[in-house]
């Protein structure tokens, strides 16, 4: 059974990560006034860095059997499961609400931008506001990064942690043998 909780552990970390990464690569700070994210920094962060630490005091205790990793094991996981179901449900609202697409405008004349009338052969860029054009899929998607999150990662990742902390009890509580 240990060693079952230490295999859901890593498959759980594994997704973490990707879901990390993902964060980090769509997490623009510039960007943040158009869709602010949803996952406060100091949660994610913490909630990264103490489920890799409980790993490594998991694998300690797997390692040395002594009674002290036990129960830090069990005091790091209430932490990060707190800290993982509060963004699961951040993420549930900012999943449902989909992408923020401004309102189509109503031409009532010819389109003109900073240079004059637009025609077919004036480039778009002249009809940029604020460095994000007009109609630029920039502006079209403006979601929090954590939008981007595929979902069955996310499951997954939930499932698997799941898994990790009830096989984790099972070990402590010694039930199904070592």
């Amino acid at each position: 059974m240990p060693v079952y909780a230490l295999i859901t552990w890593i498959v759980t970390a594994l997704g973490g990560l990707y879901l990390l990464a993902i964060w980090l690569i769509e997490y623009d700070p510039d960007f943040q006034r158009a869709a602010a994210t949803r996952l406060p920094v100091p949660v994610v962060s913490s909630h990264a860095l103490l489920a890799v630490g409980g790993l490594v005091i998991w694998i300690m205790y797997l390692v040395t059997e002594e009674a002290v990793f036990e129960w830090a094991t069990i005091a790091i996981l209430a932490f990060v499961a707190t800290f993982g179901l509060t963004m699961a449900v951040r993420w549930i609202g900012v999943y449902r609400a989909g992408p923020v697409a401004p309102p189509a405008a109503a031409m009532t004349g010819p389109a003109t931008g900073n240079r004059g009338p637009r025609d077919a052969w004036t480039p778009s860029e002249a009809w940029s506001v604020g460095g994000v054009q007009a109609g630029s899929a920039r502006e079209l998607t403006a979601v929090p990064p954590e939008r981007h999150f595929p979902i069955s990662v996310v499951i997954a990742h939930g499932l698997f942690a799941f898994a990790t902390i009830v096989l984790v009890l099972l070990t402590i509580l010694g039930v199904g043998g070592s």
